[in-house]
């Protein structure tokens, strides 16, 4: 890597490295950025010669240290001369560590880190290699009680980007691209969940620092609008089916049509369409001297009105809401109120359990709006309740209360994130 000297050159005039906090972190970690450019410099092909060896050099954990001999046998399937050129390039760089007293290769301290990074980053290259590689950084920091806040900002960066783009499918109506979304969401989900309990132990960690501790939260609200994302796919998804064309009685319908002439060829799709516009109908039944004098009427004959009518309709008082509608949003305001109170989690009955039986049942429903994306856009306090940072889970058991309205409920949990 180039001298201080060197990058001052590259940088604006009257600026030095160290001026620049940014660059200054990349100084401090330039024994390890050497030793990746070390292994990387190059074709593909050497490049990839280079990890193979430094790899299994690095996977004999019982005897760690190498005669050269045992490298040559080992690699008997390599060119002798470009595995010499691989190790001395690695004993240069430092990569690998030579003892002359017992005539032994050993990975240094640097090659065991980068040798490291690459075994971690090589995990998910048949996976979600972007989400899962982030989620695993930030879960191995947190083991350490160590989390990089740039790995942080790593996560959170994608999340959006992968809400966005699921978004944008969303909006876009194509059953096509909804679908892929939907997979896509799918195949990431796992690795949501994993990211959802990692982020609670860095949020209730007391060592975690204040710009991390805020980066987390971003995450976790992220996390929260993707949980949202699965019943908007699979509503969306729903009105989609319920406008498709069947085709009589084939059991086919106008996706089908459409899936499977988004996989033909371009001169498959163009064969199909040949001759059949060679030709325009010309039905004999229509005469010309008919079409002369309903031209002849419609132009000079037909009367027409003078002038339209174009003012707006009077105004009218909006309706009066009635006494029950007045009763329920009183109901949703106090409701929405109590809610705010909740800082941990608590049971569904604790929750939802009021005086009566009627406003019990009312607020049990408006928590079953939880989450919902499209009731959230409106502006009520009903959607002040659906944006509420609450997950409710719900069991298949019944909770015996002692209350003179509601003699049993069914069991749940009210959880903030």
């Amino acid at each position: 890597m180039s001298d201080s000297h060197d990058l001052a050159d590259l940088l604006a005039p009257g600026l030095a490295p160290a001026d620049i906090p940014a660059l200054s972190a990349l100084l401090g970690a330039r024994g390890l950025l050497s030793a990746f450019i070390t292994l990387f410099r190059g074709g593909e092909d050497e490049v990839l010669l280079r990890i193979l060896v430094l790899r299994e050099i690095g996977l004999r954990a019982a005897a760690p240290r190498w005669s050269s001999q045992e490298l040559l046998n080992h690699f008997a399937y390599l060119n002798a001369t470009k595995l010499e050129t691989v190790l001395k390039r690695f004993s240069k760089d430092g990569l690998l560590v030579w003892d002359s007293d017992d005539q032994l290769y050993s990975l240094s301290t640097t090659g065991r880190v980068v040798l490291a990074a690459i075994s971690s980053l090589t995990q998910f290259a048949e996976e979600d290699a972007e989400l899962g590689y982030l989620t695993a950084q930030v879960a191995a920091g947190q083991s350490v009680g160590d989390v990089a806040p740039d790995a942080l900002q790593h996560l959170l960066a994608r999340l959006n980007e992968l809400h966005s783009d699921f978004e944008a499918a969303l909006e876009s109506q194509s059953e096509f691209q909804i679908k892929a979304a939907r997979k896509q969401l799918d195949s990431v989900w796992r690795w949501v969940e994993k990211g959802t309990e990692i982020i609670r132990s860095v949020l209730e960690d007391e060592h975690t620092g204040y710009a991390e501790h805020q980066v987390a939260q971003a995450i976790a609200l992220a996390q929260a609008r993707m949980l949202r994302l699965t019943s908007v796919f699979h509503r969306r998804l729903n009105e989609l089916a319920a406008q498709r064309v069947h085709l009589g009685e084939s059991g086919l319908t106008s996706s089908n049509i459409a899936d499977w002439l988004r996989n033909q060829s371009q001169d498959t799709l163009a064969n199909l369409g040949r001759d059949l516009l060679s030709f325009h109908p010309e039905p004999s039944c229509v005469v010309s001297d008919v079409l002369l004098d309903i031209t002849e009427f419609e132009l000079l004959e037909r009367e027409r009105d003078s002038h339209e009518l174009m003012a707006l309709p009077a105004s009218q008082a909006a309706l009066e809401v009635g006494e029950v509608e007045a009763e329920q949003l009183l109901a949703a305001d106090a409701f929405y109120t109590d809610l705010q109170g909740i800082a941990s989690e608590v049971t569904i009955s604790k929750a939802v359990l009021a005086d009566t039986y009627e406003e019990t049942v009312y607020r049990l429903s408006l928590l079953s709006l939880l989450g919902d994306a499209e009731v959230a856009l409106e502006n009520s306090v009903v959607a002040d309740i659906v944006r509420l940072p609450f997950a409710l889970e719900l069991d298949a058991s019944v909770e015996t209360l002692d209350h003179p309205a509601v003699a049993a409920m069914t069991r749940g949990r009210l959880r903030p994130f």
